[in-house]
């Protein structure tokens, strides 16, 4: 199946962190998996179920919880709707009993040692797995998926996913950002607008504004939860959780709410000052990170491990900017960011594996700065040209997590990409003048990645994962 076009949902996707391409496509592969063994009628022939994690998953995965979220989708499990909770129960009885229940149906051996991770590399795609299952009479079922960021799966022999140059589904195409522009141009309408118009295509408008809402409830919550939690991320580097801490130095001590909802009307009666506001931004970034890291539930803003810089800038505008602000404006902000996104994912890569961290918190940087430039008025050139200039400071970033957690330097970057963001869309605004394209900055961000070396993309063979020597200090 070959994807005409690329909705803003699917660059702005609910789930469960650490990491969409190596949590959330993992699980999505196991999902698919399961609806292959189906629509084969195999399903009541598994006897049992091996797995094989190739190139970056097989790095990083177990710091990405990869193996967890394969499971966790053999269990028939959706990371959309999966209470967190869960999570450890169902790892937990798997650890404990030997095992699996296959899509929460039929009861199969199984032990963490059938899950192989490769170092090697297959020839398709960086992230790689094979998924085998041992069936009756001595047969058996394999089927490989590459996860390619964002939570997108493919297959090499289908070309899902692959070839995005048709977008036939859209009345108004948006391949290149040149194309948006004109369109824009065209209908004398913002971004978001022309977007709203593709996306009617395919949804009403109610169905939209409830994805809408319910995207923005999940980054209202993981902002709200990571602000409330204290203690040390898993995974065993004991980073302690920085965002409890910032919000307590910085809240009023006359808040006084019982949920989301009147919690983020408490913040927007705070005053804050020129150095405590980017100290709100920084805690907003930091605390969806925090939740990501601890396999809670954020949205994919285009990956988990940038998670935090759209939920934070669109704070920023909502605490900071606007406080009569309400759905239209959130509406128009996601819609912005998910069209810039979508442009980097048919031209370039989100994926860290691919193109390192420019992939993730350089692209979530452009989209944000894109959404703010156009809340804040600025044309869609204006708007265009900030996510430009997010992203021209973002070339060669290099994605390098110390023992492959979402954690350091990950977390951090976010904060680094959300002000990145607001100070983009800033120099926007004041000019209408521009000398580098986004279409090119992105076509250069592609050739950057492509030149990069392999150790500096996610597989925690360089840079800040193989120089520190973590010390508590």
């Amino acid at each position: 199946m070959r994807m005409n076009n690329i909705s803003v949902f699917d660059m702005l996707k609910i789930g469960v962190g650490p990491s969409s391409s190596h949590t959330l496509g993992p699980w999505r592969a196991a999902q698919t998996f399961i609806k292959e063994l189906n629509d084969k009628n195999l399903f009541d022939k598994v006897i049992t179920i091996n797995i094989d994690l190739y190139g970056s998953l097989s790095l990083t995965g177990k710091g990405h919880a990869t193996d967890l979220a394969i499971l966790l989708g053999l269990s028939g499990t959706d990371p959309v709707t999966i209470p967190i909770e869960n999570i450890d129960k169902i790892i937990g009885h798997i650890r404990t009993y030997g095992i699996l229940s296959l899509d929460g149906k039929k009861s199969i051996p199984f032990d963490f040692s059938q899950i192989t991770f490769n170092k090697e590399f297959l020839d398709y795609h960086s992230n790689g797995m094979t998924i085998t299952a041992e069936l009756e009479d001595d047969k058996k079922y394999s089927s490989t998926f590459f996860s390619i960021g964002g939570g997108f799966i493919t297959k090499e022999e289908t070309e899902e996913m692959v070839d995005l140059s048709d977008n036939k589904g859209f009345p108004y195409p948006t391949n290149h950002a040149k194309e948006l522009l004109q369109h824009c141009n065209d209908l004398n309408k913002d971004i978001s607008e022309v977007v709203l118009i593709n996306e009617l295509s395919a949804r009403t408008e109610e169905e939209i504004d409830e994805q809408l809402k319910a995207i923005w409830q999940v980054m209202l919550e993981s902002i709200y939860v990571g602000c409330h939690s204290e203690g040390f991320l898993p995974g065993g580097l004991m980073v302690r959780r920085r965002a409890y801490d910032m919000y307590q130095k910085l809240k009023n001590e006359k808040f006084n709410y019982t949920d989301t909802k009147t919690w983020l009307k408490s913040i927007r009666k705070t005053k804050m000052f020129y150095r405590e506001i980017f100290k709100w931004v920084s805690t907003y970034a930091i605390a969806v990170n925090e939740v990501n890291a601890s396999l809670g539930r954020v949205v994919t803003a285009p990956t988990n491990g940038s998670a935090g810089v759209i939920p934070a800038v669109l704070m920023f505008y909502l605490t900071v900017e606007n406080h009569k602000a309400s759905f239209p404006e959130i509406k128009k902000f996601l819609l912005t960011a998910g069209v810039v996104g979508s442009i980097f994912k048919r031209n370039a890569t989100i994926s860290a594996a691919m193109g390192g961290c420019q992939a993730e918190i350089g692209v979530s940087s452009a989209m944000a700065a894109a959404a703010l430039c156009e809340m804040r008025g600025g044309t869609p050139k204006q708007c265009l040209n900030a996510a430009e200039i997010a992203m021209e400071h973002h070339l060669g970033l290099t994605c390098d997590p110390i023992d492959g957690l979402v954690q350091i330097p990950c977390i951090e970057r976010n904060s680094m990409g959300a002000i990145k963001a607001i100070n983009a869309s800033e120099l926007a605004l004041d000019s209408e003048h521009f000398k580098v394209s986004l279409d090119e900055v992105i076509s250069t961000m592609w050739e950057t990645a492509k030149d990069m070396n392999s150790k500096y993309k996610e597989t925690s063979e360089g840079g800040l994962a193989v120089s520190v020597k973590l010390v508590d200090c």
